[in-house]
């Protein structure tokens, strides 16, 4: 996810048209720039572990542990969705009431489908959860379709508590404590700040053509026809959408393939 805007139109580059690859060198010359480039990322890690340390002396502010949430068995509170464990990270959801499976958002489709072994989180003492900004009924269909087991809940009756000050309707990645029954917000975050649960750009970027987005800056030529998460066809094809919602968000697809109803209750199901 970015902070710029995607662009939606255009082809894909074709062989013909296929960018060049980097200027060839001997290993010695190689290897030289890329030590050169190591200094680099070894400062970038210990600036990043500078910002987690004053991330973890940030002060924290209650949040009425009573709120509700809607989840399989009916209501519960936030407290409840800790399920036992001290800490909490909540991903907010966004959803498209109404609207049927593949125009709901692609973003948040790329993100959750990351998030799939909660062992080492549980380890920790952490419990992952995503809160859905809207009705519980729609969007469970949804997390059924894409094959996500992580607890899922709605969080509708809350959000104004829940996101008091932010934007609703706009996804967002938020940590709690519990301390005994009283819950405290620890940190939250959203828009690129939401790459973190991701490890799939984390994995592009350290490729010679990136995310392959139009606001990179990468050598002329390089391609940059992607959008950021959805489709026309799916992959390996790529033919970049037109106007949004065309397409379906990419996770989609090889859901489709294996056979899984898309059907979530709107009236709009089936591909």
């Amino acid at each position: 996810m970015t902070d710029e805007p995607a662009i939606l139109g255009g082809r894909a580059a074709s062989a013909a048209s296929a960018p060049g690859p980097p200027a060839a060198v001997d290993r010695a010359t190689f290897q030289a720039e890329l030590d050169a480039l190591r200094v680099r990322e070894k400062a970038h890690t210990r600036d990043g572990d500078a910002i987690a340390a004053a991330r973890r002396r940030l002060p924290m502010a209650e949040v009425d542990a009573g709120l509700a949430l809607t989840g399989p068995h009916g209501p519960l509170t936030l407290l409840e969705a800790f399920e036992g464990r001290r800490q909490l990270i909540a991903y907010y959801f966004m959803w498209h009431p109404g609207r049927p499976a593949a125009e709901q958002c692609e973003g948040c489709t790329w993100v959750t489908t990351q998030v799939s072994d909660p062992s080492h989180l549980h380890a920790r003492d952490i419990t992952y959860a995503v809160f859905c900004q809207r009705p519980y009924d729609e969007s469970i269909r949804y997390r059924d379709f894409m094959g996500w087991d992580m607890p899922w809940y709605s969080a509708r009756a809350s959000l104004d508590a829940l996101l008091a000050g932010r934007q609703i309707g706009l996804f967002h990645l938020v940590c709690y404590l519990r301390d005994g029954g009283r819950v405290f917000e620890t940190y939250w975050t959203t828009r690129r700040g939401a790459e973190a649960m991701d490890y799939s750009y984390a994995l592009m970027d350290l490729t010679v053509y990136g995310r392959q987005e139009p606001w990179e800056d990468s050598p002329p030529g390089w391609p940059q026809q992607c959008t950021i998460t959805r489709t026309d066809a799916g992959p390996p094809a790529w033919p970049p959408v037109s106007v949004w919602p065309g397409g379906r968000p990419i996770a989609q697809w090889p859901r489709l393939a294996a056979g899984r109803s898309d059907d979530i209750g709107t009236g709009h199901g089936g591909r």
